[in-house]
């Protein structure tokens, strides 16, 4: 068997609110990129569905930029490190890596000719360090504030000027090199989030949560104008982005707005509405060559249309929280993939890579486990204590389709004629057509993963020690015959393949086994290869392969008559759950 990665499902940004998002952009005009947990993500701007991701930092990962020659990117973590690594070649080759302070990063500029760096954070020395990148070596010192630096920035053009954003409500102006620090700028009467010069460097503007954009000169940092007089914005602004003839600026507010200035006039040419919820706030932007993007708290990347400011030209969904569920379903002949991540969203993603999401509101925690079932509802349990139904035509969540449960529901499993079993913290349910029909519950022992055959005869249960209790489902109840099955450890997940022939059961021992269920579960074989415990599994459509995930961060896919011949998959995080649209080479 061999393997070749076919596409990438890119994240959206990592978001945090009253915190804003640097979006960098490809200085040819072609790609943006951004952050999210330990991970660099590149788009394309055309086509975002066309992604890459670096992933080599050992830390969360704030804030990336692109090189003016577009050969390098220097990106900064939660630790103070500072990589720089090649953008031509696939692999990302590192070329250096510095730690200029100990503490977060939160922006990074680079000089025009791509040969030194300043970046800013949260120090506990110092908040700022500007060097070459090339050697590491001082190229001035910057100082002036008391308080974390919020934003960086370098004038494109000769003489070289530097300014700076800060907690302590002032912007600082450099010059060099090296830079020294010439003066404070105290025109903000709270934080200052974001600084950036015009790429003709005649002017820089700050902006802060005050609701103020200040405009200045690039050379000389004389203030020139306050954008809209007396307020910029209704609420704090967290980003500029001017553009590319340095005429205009868009910036983007907790108002939930974002406004495109005439730079002249000082004043607003059009105002994006971009909603009413608290998610809607705008924490970044970016004026990528015809592009206008900014990015809500949610972590929607918004397309900005000039001709129609209340309604966007596309919005880009997607997960800013880790995935711990998914399932695949085919609808009006096409594949898609559902996923549900660590805040309660849903999302669906069609193998063109475009996102969607459910309309109304969902799940409000963390999304355990989801199957399709043959009504085509999706079927979710949630550490919200809830299983939702959820029509995957209609796409629109329900209220009258869940079902409140009596303690957190941890793993769902669908059959045919409705039937649904929840496993949750010490108890067993069984729903049919949307409905609790049967509980087990005063366990002696910890129920952890449940399955139930695709006829629907049986119930499989997984516990915590490591024992496969098969109960028969017969009508509306689930009924305990003594029949077992043992595992090698506790069990974690566990799954009927499509017809029904195996069980395969993956425990806390990095074993999965699988059971011959015509043979009156008898092992048919037990698959060793992981180095960690094992978390979950997928059967195969061929029912002749499955693959499983450990928390090795390693995915091995197995053929079931055969445990030696398996396939080794090196993943950039630990999975939490797989679907299979199968695909695999046989030599």
């Amino acid at each position: 068997m061999s393997y070749e990665l076919k596409h990438v499902f890119a994240s959206l940004p990592q978001m945090e609110r009253g915190v804003a998002k640097v979006l960098g952009g490809d200085p040819k005009g072609n790609n943006f990129l951004y952050t999210n947990g330990k991970s660099v993500i590149i788009r394309n701007i055309d086509n975002p569905a066309i992604a890459d991701i670096y992933t080599e930092h050992p830390h969360q990962v704030t804030v990336a930029k692109y090189a003016p020659s577009g050969f390098y990117i220097a990106s900064g973590d939660v630790s103070g490190k500072v990589r720089i690594w090649d953008t031509t070649q696939k692999e990302h080759l590192l070329k250096y890596e510095y730690q200029p302070f100990g503490g977060k990063i939160k922006d990074i500029a680079w000089t025009e000719d791509s040969k030194r760096i300043a970046c800013v954070g949260e120090g506990r020395e110092k908040f700022g360090a500007v060097f070459l990148w090339d050697t590491g070596s001082s190229v001035g010192e910057v100082s002036g504030h008391s308080k974390i630096i919020n934003s960086v920035d370098i004038k494109q053009t000769r003489p070289y000027r530097l300014v700076t954003g800060s907690d302590d409500n002032c912007a600082a102006f450099f010059e060099g090199p090296p830079f020294k620090f010439k003066f404070s700028i105290t025109d903000h009467s709270r934080f200052v989030n974001c600084v950036r010069f015009s790429p003709d460097g005649s002017r820089f503007c700050t902006a802060g949560a005050d609701g103020q954009i200040f405009m200045y000169d690039g050379k000389t940092g004389e203030k020139i104008a306050a954008l809209g007089g007396a307020k910029a914005h209704d609420g704090g602004v967290y980003a500029v982005s001017w553009s590319p003839d340095s005429t205009q600026l868009i910036s983007a507010s907790g108002d939930k707005t974002v406004k495109l200035w005439d730079v002249g006039a000082g004043t607003a040419v059009t105002t994006f509405n971009m909603g009413s919820d608290v998610m809607d706030q705008q924490l970044g932007c970016l004026w990528q060559k015809d592009h206008l993007l900014s990015v809500s708290l949610s972590g929607y990347i918004n397309y900005l249309d000039k001709s129609n400011p209340d309604r966007p030209l596309r919005v880009i969904k997607g997960h800013s929280k880790s995935i711990q569920s998914l399932t695949v379903h085919k609808n009006d002949g096409r594949s898609y993939i559902y996923s549900g991540s660590h805040d309660g969203h849903i999302n669906i993603l069609s193998l063109t890579g475009k996102n969607d999401c459910f309309s109304g509101k969902g799940h409000s925690n963390l999304v355990t486990k989801m199957a399709v079932d043959d009504a085509d509802q999706l079927v979710t349990c949630s550490m919200d204590d809830t299983v939702r139904f959820t029509s995957v035509t209609k796409k629109e969540y329900s209220a009258s389709d869940l079902v409140k449960m009596d303690v957190q529901p941890k793993h769902v499993s669908v059959a045919t004629g409705g039937l649904v079993l929840a496993v949750c913290i010490g108890q067993v349910v069984l729903l049919k057509n949307k409905k609790k029909v049967f509980t087990l519950d005063g366990l002696d022992y910890e129920p952890e993963a449940g399955a139930l055959h695709p006829g629907g005869g049986t119930a499989a249960v997984g516990g915590a020690d490591g024992k496969v209790r098969l109960y028969s489902v017969q009508g509306n109840t689930l009924k305990d015959e003594g029949k077992t099955v043992e595992a090698k450890g506790p069990v974690t997940d566990m799954a009927y393949s499509k017809d029904g022939a195996y069980l395969a059961v993956t425990d806390e021992k990095k074993v999965v086994t699988v059971f011959a269920v015509m043979d009156n579960y008898s092992v048919k074989n037990d698959f060793y290869g992981h180095h960690a415990k094992v978390v979950t599994l997928a059967w195969s459509p061929d029912n002749e392969h499955f693959a499983s995930g450990g928390m090795d961060m390693m995915v091995y896919v197995w053929t079931v008559n055969d445990p030696d011949k398996r396939l080794k998959i090196p993943v950039s995080g630990r999975p939490n759950a797989f679907v299979f649209r199968w695909q695999a080479h046989f030599p």
